[in-house]
């Protein structure tokens, strides 16, 4: 089998055919179909979601991060109130299944903030208590301080906004993970060039 038959970055109906044919002699199903789903979440979210719908009927293990991922998909359809739940499912699976572990906890709160989600901001301060240890990439030091920084700005913390937002500009400029063999993971790439400029207003003394 072509090593990247289940990475395809675009999705056709003559793909599809190729993927499914392939996926049929494959004995890990649910392998294949969690990596397809995580390579197309974002540009092709409709069809990260029908790749997960599958992926639940093969495997269970990896719960956590199937949920979570398609939250992921259902934010890129602008599907905010099920991406919600989505996340609050891969919670409430890690917390049963704790060795696996998804993103939830650092992106559910970042959305919460982000969507200025006000009735949630009490459940977003509850997951970045339980975040605050676990902030080993520069992406995830960014999200806690930007959650933290919108949140408080939203509540005319004006003190506390200020202090987390120039500490999520500053995981935002890292160019380094910190990683000896993965220097580049886990940086805060141009999709978040929106909201960093609004920290910098934030910032401003």
């Amino acid at each position: 089998m072509n090593d990247d038959w289940y990475r395809n970055t675009t999705w056709n109906a003559e793909i599809e055919c190729a993927f499914n044919e392939k996926l049929t002699r494959a004995r890990d199903k649910a392998q294949y179909l969690r990596i397809q789903a995580t390579t197309l979440v974002e540009t092709h979210p409709e069809v990260s979601l029908k790749l997960l719908d599958r992926y639940f009927e093969y495997d269970d293990l990896f719960l956590a991060w199937a949920h979570g991922t398609r939250a992921e998909a259902l934010l890129s359809l602008d599907r905010i109130e099920e991406a919600l739940v989505a996340y609050e499912d891969a919670l409430a699976r890690e917390a049963e299944f704790p060795n696996v572990q998804s993103r939830a906890r650092h992106n559910l709160p970042y959305l919460i903030a982000t969507g200025g989600i006000q009735d949630c901001y009490n459940r977003a301060s509850e997951l970045l208590q339980l975040a605050a240890s676990d902030l080993e990439l520069p992406l995830d030091e960014f999200l806690w301080h930007t959650a933290h920084a919108l949140i408080a700005a939203d509540t005319d913390d004006v003190e506390s906004a200020r202090s987390h937002a120039e500490q999520a500009l500053k995981a935002a400029g890292r160019e380094h993970s910190g990683f000896r063999y993965h220097p580049k993971a886990g940086l805060v790439s141009a999709k978040y060039n929106d909201v960093i400029k609004k920290l910098e207003s934030l910032s401003i003394p």
